[in-house]
């Protein structure tokens, strides 16, 4: 068994670098990361922050009782399998009658009887969070998603298996034993979970572990996908986060090419033709169907499309609309302001294309437009006040201070 590669991290060292993955993940700058360990191997690294600042046990608590959230925002499994929603939700009384928020007393019940409680989603439901998940997002140019598990003592809360997206795990409060094993099936699409290959996960997990250690409160585990691993609390109750990375792949590009090019032969009056009266196969016709598709995939741009579809994965960062509308009511040339993060803004042409929708601009307004897509803090003096305005309502730009 080869060693599984490991970093350490002297918790009072200052920090080198920009991004969260050196900072607060692996201590490898970005280049590093990417040549040794992205999507490659196994990566476990001790002490590498202090994640108070990011979620706690009071946060769980917070979460579960008092912030009405409803599923799927909260799962829970018990034994290997994930309980029926209607055991832990209920409607909450007068004005919030909603039949499936969360039950606390329920979960309580379940949680003391076993269960690990898995809050989904924290992306959009706790602040510091969604700003890592923001900013591991930016770094990796994948997206990122967040859930907390939260394990009592002495419990596993699933068996074996591998995901079909790659993962951070940060130890947040108490230990966690985990065991990884190498792939049964390496890099997973989305479609092939790994319930498909039961048999072949379970004879795998009785062999020699790749990793087999105890996650202490600090420490990272990165696994790409198809990497199997089961984790079980120790002596307490155990938190830990899990930053899924919804990795893109040279597949998904290629049926993005696909798309662009079938969309292309849509209006080739040939391939729009019928086939000849009774045939019973493809016979002659597959040779001519090629050519036309590898004609067109030669010229299909999948780059829209791809654009688009990561568009979509994501949410641009959070936006106060009062303290919005207070800018807009006192906006003048000294106000700051700078573009909303995580919007996946991108100008084409005169068009600026963004997750909160489409904008266009006059020739005159594009240098200010340009400028503004580097983030920086700026004034609306230095870009113009009227488009200042027009983008602070259209929910493109933000107030800053600088």
């Amino acid at each position: 068994m080869s060693a599984p590669r490991t970093e350490s991290r002297d918790p009072g060292a200052a920090t080198a670098g920009p991004g969260v993955l050196e900072t607060r993940l692996t201590r490898l700058g970005r280049d590093e990361f990417a040549r040794d360990v992205w999507a490659r191997t196994a990566l476990l690294t001790r002490r590498a922050s202090d994640f108070t600042d990011l979620f706690s046990a009071g946060a769980v608590d917070e979460l579960v009782s008092r912030r009405g959230l409803r599923t799927p925002f909260l799962r829970v499994a018990k034994n290997g399998s994930t309980l029926t929603e209607s055991s832990y939700t209920s409607s909450a009384g007068a004005g919030a009658t909603i039949a499936d928020q969360l039950d606390d007393t329920a979960l309580w019940r379940e949680f003391a009887d076993g269960a690990t409680l898995v809050l989904q989603a924290l992306q959009r439901t706790w602040g510091p969070v969604a700003d890592l998940c923001t900013a591991l997002s930016t770094e990796l140019g994948h997206p990122v998603q967040a859930n907390a598990y939260v394990t009592p003592p002495q419990n596993r809360g699933f068996d074996d298996h591998y995901d079909v997206h790659d993962v951070f795990v940060l130890q947040i409060e108490g230990t966690k034993r985990w065991i990884v094993h190498r792939p049964v099936r390496p890099d997973p699409l989305r479609d092939e979970p790994w319930t498909e290959r039961r048999s072949v996960v379970a004879e795998a997990a009785r062999g020699e572990p790749y990793i087999d250690t105890v996650l202490q409160p600090g420490d990272v585990l990165y696994l790409p996908r198809g990497w199997l691993h089961a984790a079980e609390a120790q002596g307490a109750v155990s938190i830990h986060l899990t930053l899924g990375i919804h990795s893109w792949t040279r597949y998904a590009l290629a049926e993005q090419l696909v798309e662009a090019a079938l969309t292309a032969l849509r209006d080739d009056p040939l391939m729009r033709g019928t086939l000849p009266l009774g045939a019973d196969g493809p016979g002659d016709e597959t040779g001519l169907v090629r050519e036309r598709l590898t004609a067109a995939l030669a010229q299909a741009d999948p780059a829209p499309l791809f654009h688009r579809a990561r568009r979509r994965q994501g949410r641009a960062a959070p936006l106060g609309p009062l303290a919005q509308l207070t800018a807009v009511d006192a906006l003048g040339p000294g106000t700051t302001v700078r573009l909303r993060e995580a919007l996946e803004a991108r100008l084409q042409g005169t068009r600026l294309i963004t997750r909160i929708g489409r904008f266009d601009f006059p020739h005159t307004d594009l240098p200010a437009v340009t400028r503004l897509l580097d983030g920086t803090v700026r004034t609306a003096g230095e870009l113009g006040v009227p488009l200042v305005r027009r983008l602070l309502h259209a929910g493109v730009l933000v107030p800053a201070a600088r």
